[in-house]
């Protein structure tokens, strides 16, 4: 796929947005630019006493609201381009669902697996410190979270890294995605997963919208297909099939299966566990003849979430899914999008609906500059006044709650709860407002959510005074 430039397809939805905005060609030309590109080379010694190079990257697209905001990515895939692009993308991610973040993004261009867990510690730590050395990485500046590749242990060799480095009280919050012993928030884990699903039962929930696509109102009944089972296909899948979806088909780097009975999230997720992270060879589906040719495959719902440009020029014509649900970043190419676009489907972009990481990420850094955990403070006092109004009911209808209702019925709200009530709420008013933008504009939701974020970006330059 390499001769597609991703930061090149980000820019060309921006412009195709930007013409519906009036805001000028020079601020449009800056909003676009990436403000900061670094590109470091660091040694680090392996189990065997070896030294290896290793090549890291670090971009702050947007200075326009701080911290600025963004993942590591561990891959070989890694790159400048992958890099600005998906910092650009965060930029207009924040904005769209009203994150105060600028957008970043890093990278680290290694296999993980291919290294043993004491050296990707030593990895991750002296990239930690180049980015600190530098002024890439801190509560105030910018914010790294995990990405492909990375998760909590290695949010937490970070922030371990820069409290050693650093005397700053806000340290817990120069990172996120944290284990909770570290200043972790609960939820953050299914986070992106999690709104993707909220972002595609919004969609489902407007009659009218469905109506058009030939769909029933609603989640419950359809089918659905995932590329990439990893944490964010798992917890999207994990939750449509909660609402009462099917999952049909799922690809994966090795091969694609299909079938149109249903495929157990759990069977096909131990398989894969048992299989190096595969699926070729599982019994209780048909696999096809390539690891993508599932995305052709009958469904009513398409959520590609693996890697970017998968949905191409060349397969695109025969993606038959009436609504695709861009939980990955970039898996659309401009030109596929306008081949899909024009069969009528419903395309939920990356710039929306693969914000929920980030919006958890925003509520984790809150509980850290704050140093305190959401629900400490009103979860008991809910509770006593929830058990208050039922006791006024026992009172009034003669009906006795056990314990076991009393319970249920008059839980507070902790951390968890919060977190996922504050998560539902953005994903829910960021989908109105660019639905509401499509249709003023007739329009796609992509080029729905770029107006919306070149809108809210531009207003913010201009109240800085940095241009009239």
């Amino acid at each position: 796929m390499s001769e597609y430039k991703f930061y090149e397809q980000v820019n060309k939805a921006f412009d195709r947005a930007a013409a519906y905005t009036k805001i000028d060609k020079g601020l449009l030309a800056q909003m676009k630019a990436c403000n900061d590109v670094l590109h470091i080379q660091f040694p680090v010694e392996m189990d065997d006493g070896s030294i290896k190079v290793i090549d890291g990257y670090r971009v702050e697209h947007s200075h326009h609201k701080m911290p600025t905001k963004g993942g590591i990515r561990y891959s070989t895939m890694v790159n400048e381009d992958e890099t600005m692009a998906l910092a650009a993308l965060m930029t207009y991610k924040c904005a769209v669902v009203d994150v105060p973040f600028g957008g970043a993004k890093g990278g680290i261009k290694i296999d993980p697996k291919k290294f043993t867990v004491t050296e990707l510690e030593r990895i991750t730590r002296r990239y930690t410190f180049e980015l600190y050395k530098k002024n890439f990485i801190g509560p105030g500046n910018d914010v790294p979270a995990p990405d492909m590749g990375s998760g909590e242990r290695e949010m937490g060799w970070i922030f371990d890294t820069y409290r050693q480095l650093s005397s700053d009280i806000n340290a817990e919050g120069c990172v996120t995605g944290k284990p909770v012993g570290q200043g972790g928030i609960r939820g953050r884990t299914e986070a992106t997963g999690r709104g993707v699903y909220f972002g595609i039962k919004e969609a489902c929930s407007n009659a009218e919208d469905m109506k058009a696509l030939g769909l029933n109102k609603g989640i419950d009944g359809k089918t659905f297909i995932v590329q990439g089972l990893g944490n964010v296909g798992y917890h999207a899948a994990k939750y449509m099939i909660e609402a009462g979806a099917k999952m049909i088909g799922v690809a994966e780097y090795d091969a694609s299966i299909y079938n149109e009975n249903g495929i157990g999230l759990d069977d096909i997720v131990s398989y894969k566990k048992e299989n190096n992270g595969g699926v070729s060879g599982y019994d209780k589906a048909t696999q096809l003849k390539s690891n993508n040719a599932v995305l052709e495959e009958e469904c009513d719902i398409l959520i590609p979430a693996a890697l970017e440009n998968q949905i191409t020029e060349s397969n695109a014509p025969n993606v038959k899914a009436k609504i695709i649900g861009e939980a990955a970043n970039g898996p659309t190419t401009d030109k596929a999008h306008e081949i899909i676009k024009q069969r009528g489907a419903l395309i939920i972009p990356d710039n929306y609906l693969n914000a929920g990481g980030v919006t958890v990420s925003y509520f984790e850094w809150l509980k850290n500059i704050q140093h305190v955990r959401f629900g400490r403070m009103g979860k008991r006092f809910e509770e006593n006044s929830y058990k208050k109004i039922l006791s006024v009911i026992e009172t009034v209808s003669d009906r006795k709650f056990t314990d076991d209702e009393l319970a249920v019925l008059a839980q507070g709200g902790g951390e968890r709860e919060l977190v996922d009530s504050g998560l539902e709420e953005t994903m829910v008013n960021a989908y109105n407002e660019i639905n509401e933008i499509r249709k003023q504009h007739d329009v796609d939701l992509r080029t729905a959510a770029f107006i919306s974020a070149i809108n809210k970006v531009g207003f913010m330059y201009r109240g800085m005074g940095i241009f009239p």
